[in-house]
């Protein structure tokens, strides 16, 4: 389905393509706001994975036959979407992992196994989920080496006056989200990347939250690393890409040693195979990748622009709606916000609320999102989260904000 010239999208018509919406959840029709944890998947995703394992399920690269011939072109085919997608220079800069998690793992024991030494330091930000922390704390105990922290303004923006002074000749690898997953924060990567060069620091970009609702071109951010996961983008889970400049590729030792990372083998010595080959060791997730080729396509076909501008539209206004509700606190008021909105009531714990919420058959997301150390920030346990895609409409909104309204009135 094309968008529509005007930009504006037929809602309905696309909800249409999301068998799983169609149903009721405890005697109410569903609606489903927990996609920056995973969206929804098309149908298009669906029947390709369909397709795949009933048409032509096979291994890819080293089969001659017909069924893995095919295989390996319709996989080489989603490396090639991905390379446009995010307008890497080469196909060889597109590794598929697992996901984000994987992603900045295999560049933490790679990259930084590599280059890092005691003394070095590595910066973060206090927006980060854990799979942007814990990886580096990992490294940085192997390593002796030091991590340090952007920290968060109270509007939930980083306070990039601090960045600039923590900064260092120290600093050799700097790591943030493009948003922040708790509190749907867009920051300003381009400059913090600049910022990261200044010093010959390496840049890494967790694009979790930035891959279905923002713009990304990996050659005019400068990036040396970017990560994405299929799942958040309307494709599959378990499939995803680190895309890395590729002198920095050639330079890093392989993550995993088997199949399909090498060129050959002996019990005296074995050489690697080229990019992006020699970090995608054994067999691959390859139904899951096929399918995410199709996600991309959606994506694509409806237009970034206009997904954004709708969920930007959703948010505004379940931003206002929810300001007016009595004992509501919002937590995260950025200027610069993808589709998250999260919330306290005060008086009543976050779980609480999801599970009455859920009885009305509305899904949130509550507790820490994986940012623990975010939540101490605020001084909170956890919040609610909604999050919004492109299928969600102004009535679920209502939805939410009715059953918000009852939770407030019932519990206070």
């Amino acid at each position: 389905m094309n968008a529509p010239v005007t930009g504006i999208l037929n809602i309905e018509q696309i909800r249409e393509q999301f068998p799983v919406l169609n149903q009721q959840v405890n005697g109410k029709p569903l609606v489903y706001f927990d996609n920056a944890a995973t969206n929804q998947k098309p149908l298009s995703v669906i029947n390709a994975l369909v397709d795949y394992y009933t048409g032509y399920n096979a291994n890819i690269h080293r089969g001659i036959h017909t069924l893995a011939e095919k295989a390996t072109r319709a996989f080489e085919d989603t490396r090639q979407s991905v390379k446009a997608f995010i307008n890497a220079s080469s196909e060889e800069e597109v590794i598929f992992v697992r996901g984000v998690t994987e992603a900045i793992n295999l560049v933490a024991a790679t990259y930084g196994r590599a280059f890092i030494k005691a003394g070095d330091e590595i910066i973060i930000s206090g927006l980060e989920h854990h799979s942007n922390i814990v990886p580096w704390q990992m490294l940085c105990e192997e390593k002796q080496a030091v991590l340090k922290v952007i920290p968060v303004l109270e509007n939930g923006e980083l306070d990039l006056e601090v960045f600039k002074k923590l900064v260092s000749e120290k600093t050799k690898i700097v790591s943030v989200n493009h948003a922040s997953n708790s509190l749907g924060t867009i920051n300003p990567v381009k400059e913090i990347i600049e910022v990261a060069h200044s010093v010959g620091a390496v840049a890494v970009i967790d694009g979790a939250q930035a891959g279905a609702h923002l713009e990304i071109d990996v050659q005019s951010l400068n990036c040396d690393f970017y990560c994405l996961s299929a799942h958040k983008m309307y494709g599959p889970t378990g499939a995803g890409i680190l895309y890395g400049k590729k002198e920095l590729l050639e330079k890093m030792p392989p993550y995993q040693g088997g199949g399909e990372m090498i060129k050959e083998v002996t019990f005296e010595k074995t050489t690697y195979n080229n990019l992006p080959y020699k970090f995608e060791a054994g067999t691959p997730n390859i139904a899951d990748v096929v399918a995410f080729n199709y996600a991309i396509r959606f994506i694509n076909q409806l237009g970034k622009e206009n997904i954004a501008a709708h969920e930007h539209e959703l948010l505004s206004y379940a931003t206002e709606r929810i300001s007016t509700l009595k004992d509501v606190k919002l937590i995260g008021t950025a200027k610069n916000k993808v589709g998250v909105l999260s919330f306290i009531i005060d008086g009543v714990h976050p779980f609480d609320i999801g599970q009455m919420l859920d009885a009305r058959g509305v899904a949130v997301r509550t507790g820490h999102h994986c940012t623990q150390p975010l939540m101490e920030h605020f001084g909170i346990e956890g919040t609610v989260r909604a999050s919004f895609a492109v299928y969600n409409t102004r009535n679920e909104v209502d939805s939410l904000v009715e059953g918000l309204d009852r939770i407030i009135k019932f519990m206070l």
